[in-house]
């Protein structure tokens, strides 16, 4: 997994919208990232003692993304959130006309089945 910074990561994932335009699909995941690398101590150890009181100063946002084999990933500061979601949206919008249309008579079967048994 490739580490980006910001920038570079939109960019790519750009890229990666347009190589899985006609078939393909990209999977995009973010989450709270408190800077850690390692994984944590056992239950029980000195080390676990020591690193269940310390808490980061500042929280980050890890975001990743995997199109086929291809994965990459960045991490967006707290004070650049607001920056970065902007330019992420922008993203988000200008890609998401490859999405294919939902049937509409799953739904109408659904909502059929729930009126008979409402009777």
């Amino acid at each position: 997994m490739t580490l980006l910074d910001n920038d570079q990561f939109l960019a790519e994932l750009v890229k990666m919208f347009q190589r899985s335009r006609t078939s393909g699909v990209v999977s995009i995941t973010m989450k709270r990232y408190d800077g850690r690398t390692k994984p944590r101590p056992r239950k029980g150890s000195a080390a676990a003692e020591q690193s269940l009181h310390a808490h980061p100063a500042e929280y980050k946002c890890l975001f990743r993304a995997r199109c086929r084999s291809a994965k990459i990933s960045t991490v967006v500061n707290a004070k650049d959130v607001n920056k970065f979601q902007l330019a992420y949206a922008s993203v988000l919008k200008a890609n998401m006309d490859g999405l294919k249309k939902r049937r509409a008579n799953v739904g109408k079967k659904a909502a059929t089945g729930r009126a008979m048994k409402a009777e």
